[in-house]
């Protein structure tokens, strides 16, 4: 499918000073270690969180605006922290739709919503917007008038309303996954199941609720799990008082099956689990993003996690962190569109598509993206070209 987030403009968040970005779908962000790919990939959860959190809160789990505002000497960039985002087609309700704010930090940690802006055009050419600016608000649509806070953002208060809620769920259904293994091996908490937390510690509880709603889904990663871990026919929450863990079930020829509770299982198994679940989760996230999905994991089993890769990238838009010539050697249906390098430029981390020497090898099959990379050959395009210091994060809506 085509990617739900079209474009993404980006002003002094965490290690990025200026950027603008575009998107295949999949699109595989590549990048040295250091080089800001983690960072990237957090200001996709620091919106989504900012849809159902208090944003202080949001700042606060990140150690507050100072450690994430970028703060960059360059005399071109603007002192404030903002994030624009142009989406594409939302449930055939939405034919596009722009989201934009910015952020001005105060003393003593505080910060202030400068301006925040957001526009819908449906399907049938009517547009809505609201265009706010500190506490003023202006909207096209009648009867539209929320109380408003210096630090709290305005579409989560007017995200209820059916012309908007469209992108409200759109960003709130954003989700960005960095598996950790051993949290899958714990006893965990039952909670609902109906969202995996980002390092897979609830996962117990998302497989129990895909058991009670999903029969198909639980199917299917069944069989990727088999095709990945061999004779491993079946993995189920199970109860042990008020926790659950995870047992896995192993069988060969007509021998017993034998179980295995998860502290028994590899780490590449339980993050291989982890990634199914990302991936089959209900509801499925409108945009989901993978750190690093091959670590740990055999390289006999990295054509099934690109696999999968794919697969969900005919229902949600995905987006995947690495640096493994390995895992990009498999996606023999990788193009250049599908390719972001991250790079360490002069104090400051930068998002680039590939230089046109990477393209023509990739487009007349000479090379492919993991020969490249271990080469040494996947180079960025000049930066800067686009002066993305001078694209505006807000339309003009008159």
């Amino acid at each position: 499918m085509q990617p739900i987030i079209s474009r993404l403009i980006v002003k002094r968040f965490r290690s990025f000073p200026n950027e603008v970005a575009t998107f295949g779908n999949p699109t595989f962000l590549v990048g040295r270690n250091g080089a800001g790919k983690s960072n990237f990939a957090d200001l996709f959860s620091f919106v989504g969180e900012a849809m159902s959190s208090p944003l202080q809160a949001v700042f606060d789990r990140r150690g507050g605006i100072s450690a994430v505002r970028n703060r960059s000497s360059g005399r071109s960039y603007p002192p404030n922290m903002g994030i624009g985002i142009h989406m594409g087609a939302i449930n055939g309700q939405v034919h596009s739709a722009h989201f934009a704010f910015e952020i001005k930090a105060l003393p003593n940690y505080g910060f202030d919503i400068v301006r925040e802006q957001c526009a819908v055009t449906q399907v049938d050419g009517t547009r809505y917007w609201y265009d706010r600016r500190g506490v003023e608000f202006r909207t096209n649509v009648q009867g539209l008038s929320p109380l408003l806070e210096p630090t709290a953002l305005s579409l989560p208060v007017i995200g209820g309303d059916q012309r908007f809620a469209p992108v409200h769920r759109t960003l709130a259904a954003m989700r960005v996954y960095s598996i950790e293994p051993a949290r899958l091996r714990e006893m965990q908490d039952p909670d609902s199941g109906a969202a995996l937390r980002s390092d897979g510690s609830n996962a117990a509880s998302v497989l129990q609720e895909l058991n009670r709603t999903s029969e198909q889904s639980v199917e299917l990663i069944r069989q990727y799990l088999q095709g990945i871990v061999p004779n491993t026919t079946a993995v189920n929450p199970k109860k042990h008082g008020n926790k659950l863990s995870l047992e896995f079930v192993q069988e060969w020829a007509n021998a017993k099956p034998l179980r295995f509770e998860a502290y028994n299982m590899s780490e590449g198994t339980l993050r291989v689990l982890g990634l199914l679940l990302a991936v089959f989760q209900a509801p499925a996230p409108s945009v989901l993003v993978l750190e690093e999905p091959e670590a740990t994991v055999h390289p006999g089993a990295l054509g099934a996690i690109l696999d999968l890769i794919h697969h969900a990238s005919r229902q949600m838009q995905v987006i995947v962190t690495t640096h493994s010539s390995d895992l990009l050697d498999g996606a023999k249906w990788l193009t250049d569109e599908h390719l972001r390098l991250v790079v360490w430029h002069e104090g400051a981390s930068h998002l680039a598509p590939v230089a046109d020497s990477v393209k023509s090898a990739l487009r007349q099959h000479l090379m492919g993206a993991g020969e490249l990379l271990r080469s040494n050959a996947m180079t960025p395009a000049p930066l800067f070209d686009d002066r993305p210091d001078q694209l505006p994060l807000f339309e003009n809506l008159g």
